[in-house]
Order: structure tokens, then sequence, then C-alpha cells
């Protein structure tokens, strides 16, 4: 490591500026950046001799360090020997650009006190007081004053100034991934033999291999925490005026001063998250593990915490920032079973604001402050932090089964032959879940990744209660539930199809009337006439009357499915036949009456009382065609000798061809039907044009 030793000064009350040659320092020529490594300079404050000058600003009174030329860094902070020490002053830097020779204008170190090293830590051996570091861009000279807060008292033993070049890693920095997943056990209660629960997903960041870390520079082997109680969140003060495609260099950067400068083993923080919401590994030891870090004075044990990357004492937070570290804190508590929004007791090591072995009642999600006299993470930050605490410690919401596949929704219960497809939906973000879980009757049947918004089922026959659970990175559940009812069970026709004849027109069709009785256990959810045509029927019809075409062989069908989507299909073929009235066997008087008007071409009419017309055929169903007139008289009607009815034939209207009685039988069976003339007073006339029967 290059060492630029520091001259030192006297200084009067008076600020003094002083520069190399007396006047302002030369731009030196380029000084190239190493290929790997971060690079240390340091500028030796302790020889600068006087008294210290009382005052409230740099400005009052200071002693300087002349603007000198130093070789290339980006990030600057002042260390001292004694970390139990404060600074007890202020330190002002500002820098020259490499890229033009400009000088920034004076920038104030942030001091929080003493280091934040665990006592008894490895981070705490041989660790140094320091500022926290400030980042400045590449950088070829600095100047520094400093002045004390208020107090006439001398400045620390071994003060200097740190000067940190990031060094390149020789790679640019790729797109941040998810580290490997924790794999937890499953869920208490009863699961299905092969139900597996995925790993508990982590945030995606960049690892440290990705920011470049240099791993040869740590110092010890990681040490670790028996949990995570607490996530701190801390700024690392400095400016926002960086790019994110910078951030990797900064962090690097933090690496370095807090190895090389604070003599800690690692860097102190376990994640940083950049103002684009960039998440980085921190410390090494495991991403999911509790490593012990060196970030909070007397609460580093049994706690983690994630440092954003700039001020924010007066800056808003980007909405990305909140939600990462919301899901940072949402994963390493939901670790431990420690839900974010609430409170726990944590006992201090030892701080400015706890004694050692005192305790004192956090929040799960605090701020730097809330354990020591200190800005961070800055009033804006801070201010968020419960809205953040919120984000990290709800349920899951929104859950809901938006719709299940192979299964028919009726009322609240969906119905299936058995293989079913469930689709839920979630509000909260993805990155804030860590599984479903789906239950059937309270046993775990499956178990998907937080990506996931489906699963296919097989459930058994019979009602099942369905549940889907969301499970949070941060432990917390919500559930949702739906009725699910497996038939396997066909519809049951319990009669039917039976086809018989009606009345109506005989113009070229044969009215008929289609019966059925159906019925199934879970319900049905339709019901359709399949032949002579297709026809949609409520689930609740047992009657269908059309028409088909004489003399010819016709099917009858209908098709019944349940709610559960089992479907059974019946049929029949009935022929209807016509026979003439010139076929009957006639007594009585009867005359020939011709025309167009009559089934084929003619009919036989009879006004004498007594005179008989019967038709004998094997079928299941008969008809009586006839004309109506305003004259037309009455019939007796006999089916097989026995009286089956008198049917009056008068009509306001002329109807030729008309079906105007009807007679069904169970089965098909031969049957005779007699029509006798009842010779009516005033209209004894009765014109027969035939008989109409099923077989």
């Amino acid at each position: 490591m290059a060492a630029v030793a520091g001259t030192a000064l006297a200084l009067s009350a008076a600020v003094t500026v002083l520069a190399a040659g007396g006047g302002a320092a030369a731009r030196p020529e380029a000084v190239s950046t190493p290929a790997t490594g971060p690079t240390l300079q340091t500028i030796d404050l302790t020889s600068v001799t006087g008294s210290s000058v009382t005052g409230r600003s740099a400005a009052a009174g200071a002693r300087a360090v002349a603007p000198r030329t130093t070789g290339r860094f980006s990030m600057v902070g002042v260390t001292w020997s004694d970390p139990r020490r404060k600074l007890g002053g202020v330190v002002e830097i500002r820098t020259r650009r490499a890229a033009d020779g400009a000088w920034t204008g004076w920038q104030q170190l942030e001091s929080d006190g003493a280091s934040p090293a665990e006592p008894g830590s490895g981070d705490a051996r041989a660790a140094r007081g320091s500022t926290d570091p400030l980042w400045v861009g590449e950088s070829d000279g600095v100047q520094a004053r400093i002045a004390d807060a208020g107090r006439a008292r001398p400045l620390p033993a071994g003060l200097r100034m740190d000067l940190i070049n990031p060094g390149d890693p020789g790679t640019p920095a790729p797109r941040p991934t998810a580290p490997a997943a924790d794999a937890l056990p499953a869920p208490a209660g009863r699961a299905r033999a092969d139900v597996t629960v995925p790993p508990r997903p982590a945030p995606a960041v960049f690892s440290r291999t990705r920011w470049g870390a240099n791993e040869k520079i740590v110092r010890g082997a990681p040490e670790y925490s028996p949990d995570v109680q607490v996530v701190f969140v801390h700024h690392t003060a400095g400016t926002n005026n960086y790019s994110c495609a910078q951030s990797p260099a900064i962090i690097r950067s933090i690496q370095a001063y807090h190895v090389k400068s604070n003599n800690w083993d690692d860097i102190g923080y376990n994640f940083l998250v950049d103002k684009c919401g960039t998440l980085f590994e921190g410390r090494a030891g495991g991403f999911s593990r509790p490593v012990l870090g060196a970030h909070t004075l007397g609460f580093n044990a049994r706690s983690s915490a994630i440092a954003v990357l700039g001020n924010y004492s007066g800056v808003g937070v980007p909405a990305p920032v909140k939600r990462v570290i919301a899901q940072v804190a949402a994963y390493k508590l939901g670790a431990y079973g420690n839900p974010p929004s609430g409170r726990v007791a944590m006992t201090s090591s030892g701080s400015d604001r706890y004694a050692r072995g005192s305790t004192a009642m956090l929040n799960r999600v605090s701020g730097h402050r809330d354990t020591g006299k200190t800005e961070c993470p800055g009033n804006t930050l801070y201010a968020q932090l419960g809205s953040i605490r919120s984000l990290a410690g709800a349920a899951p919401s929104g859950l809901a089964v938006t719709k299940v596949n192979g299964a028919t929704k009726v009322g609240a219960t969906y119905y299936t032959r058995g293989t079913i497809r469930p689709f839920w939906q979630v509000s909260t973000p993805t990155s804030m879940l860590y599984r479903f879980d789906v239950f059937v009757d309270d046993v775990l049947t499956a178990s998907a990744p937080r990506g996931d918004r489906e699963q296919l089922l097989t459930l058994s026959p019979g009602r099942h209660t369905l549940r889907v659970r969301a499970v949070g990175l941060n432990g917390m559940t919500t559930v949702t539930s739906v009725a699910v009812l497996v038939d396997q069970t066909l519809p049951e026709f319990t009669s039917g199809p039976s086809v018989s004849l009606r009345t109506g027109s005989l113009n070229g069709i044969v009215p008929v009337r289609v019966r059925w009785g159906v019925t199934d256990a879970g319900g049905l959810g339709s019901l359709a006439l399949t032949a002579p045509a297709p026809v949609k029927l409520t689930t609740t019809t047992t009657v269908w009357a059309g028409s088909v075409k004489p003399q010819a062989e016709t099917s009858y069908g209908l098709r019944a499915t349940d709610r559960a989507g089992n479907a059974r299909s019946v049929a029949v073929q009935r022929t209807a036949s016509v026979i003439a009235e010139t076929a009957g066997e006639r007594t009585g008087t009867w005359s020939t009456v011709t025309g167009t008007a009559y089934l084929g071409g003619r009919a036989l009419r009879s006004t004498t009382a007594e005179s008989a017309l019967s038709w004998t055929f094997t079928g299941r169903s008969a008809a009586l065609a006839v004309s109506r007139t305003a004259v037309s008289g009455r019939v007796q009607i006999f089916v097989d000798d026995a009286p089956a009815g008198i049917i009056d034939l008068r009509s306001p209207d002329t109807l030729h061809r008309r079906a105007v009685w009807t007679r069904a039988w169970p089965d098909s069976a031969q049957h005779t039907v007699r029509i006798v003339v009842e010779g009516t007073a005033g209209r004894p006339g009765v014109i027969a044009d035939g008989l109409v029967y099923l077989r």
C-alpha cells in the first residue's frame, strides 16, 4: 500500500490555507489506476501542533492541511488510534477531480463517535476510531481543515487522513442474482409423502464476487450470532451524487476503508443498497446466516445491518430502496420467526446511549440512532422506517382463488371429475413472498414457489375443502379456501326417452312429444336434445314437443351433463307411419271425398249414425287424422274394443289434416282403433283422413 506522509502544520486562530510552493498545487501527470485490489494512501495528521481552536464551524477557526497532490483515490476518511475516542471536532475536506483538475467545495466528514466493532470480536482487536468515509469520485488532490466542536482539547492520537482507491476487479459488474435459497423443513401438520417444500428464496443480490470484493484483504474467518433479532438501517453519509454504475466501486472502497483504515476483519455492514434499489452482499460468511458485523455500537450481536449508499438527512428515499430494505428485513427476521413489525428487548454490549448490560426496547427494524447518538440513517430515511416496518411485517394480501380449470363453479362450490388446476392471485409483490401451500382437507398436498399461481391436483371422489396458503418472506401467512365436490358418477336417466304422437297439423309433418326423467346426485349442469334437432334445454325440462317427417326412421337423443362434467347420452329410433282411411275396415255408409286438402288426396265422409271405421296396427302410439269444420259432428273412439272417449270435430275454422286424438302405450303391441259416427243433430257429418302410428 502506498503512503503519503503529511506535513505537520501549526495554525493560528485564523483559517490558513497552504499550497505547495506557496501557490496553487499543480495538477500532476495522470497516475495509472491499479489493475486489481484497493490501495490506501495516508496523510499523517498527528504532527499538527498548537492548541485546538474553539469554534462550532471550520470557518470560525481551524487547523488546515495544505492542498496537495496525491495518487488517484475515490474515497476519503479520517481515522485515529483509540477506537473508544471521539474525534471531538469537525473535519472538512475538498478534493481535486482527476478528470479536469477542478477543486470541489468543502464537504464535512460525519463522525458518530466510538468504533462500532463488537467488544471481543475480531473487528475489535486492532480497531481504530474513524469518521464515515466520503465518496468523492476519482481524484488526485486533497485539502483538509479541522475545527473542534466547542471544547479545547487535543486531537486524538494517531490522527490521519486515509485515501482509498477501490481498484478494478477486472470484470464488469453483472446483473444481480439471487443467492442459493434456504432449505427449510416442511410445515408442521399432515402432509402427503411426495410433497417437497421449495427452498426459501433470498433477495436478488450482487454477490461479493460480482461487486469485486477483495477476499485477500479479509483478515479473519466470519463470526456468527445465534440468530437475528433486529435489522438496523444505516446510511453511509457522504454524497448522493453518484451513478449507480459506480456502486460496486463505492462498496469496494468501503470494504478497503473498513479493513485497511478501521482495521476490521471485513466490511462492517451485512448488506448495502444503492439509490437505484440494487442490493449488495456485504460482510462474508453466508447471505442467509447470522453473520456478526461491525455496524451498530453495542448491538452487533443477534442483529443484521443494511446501509443505504448516500446521505438521507434531507433527501427523499426512493421507493425501490424502501422495498429492498423491507425485503431484507423480512428475509433475515422471518428466518427466525421474528415479526418485522414487532419489538424486542436487546441487551447492550455498551454504547453511548445504552450502557453495557442495559436493556433497550427496540423495533425489529430500527435505525442506527435508536441505539447511539448519531444522525444515522438521516432524518428522511428514519422517518420512513415505520412504513418500511409495515411493508416488511405485513401478511400476504389480496389472496384469492380466481378460477379452477377442470371444474364448474355453482354457487360457492366447484364441481369436478377429479383433476383440477386451481389458479390464485395475490396483491403482495412476489419479492416479499416465500411460497404457496395447497391443502386438501387440511392435508398439505402441494407446495409451490412464490412465482407460481397455479397447481395441478387430482382429488378423490367426495366433498373437499381446498385451501391455498400464501407464506410471506417474513413467515406471515394468509389463507383462502373453496369447496370442491368430486363427482365421478354419470347422470342417470330414470325414464325415457319415450316418444308419442301429439295433436296438431299433419301437413307434411307428424307432431311428436318426447318425455324423459333424469337425475344426478351432484346436480345437473346441462341438458340437451341431440336429435332429431339440437336443442338446449333447462336441467328441469322433462318434455319436448316437435315435429318429424312421416314414413322415416327418426332418432330421438338426449345428453345430460352434471356439474362435474360427467355426461350420459341416450337415444331411441321411431318411425311415424300413416294408414290411409281406405285401408280401414268400414261399416255403415261412407263416401269418398277428394282434393289436395286431404292426406293422399282423398278422405272418407259419413253422415250416418253408427257408421264405423277401424284400423289394426302394431305400434306404441296412435293419432286420429280428420278434417274439422263448423258443421262437423262428434265421433266415439274405441281402443281394443274399450271406449276411449268422444271427440267433437266442430271448429270455427276449417282445418284439414289434423291429429285430434292420441293414445300411447309403454311398449309396441298390436292395437285396434275404431271410430263410430254419432250422427250429431244438425251436424252429423264426419270426415276421416286416416290413422298415424309410431312403430
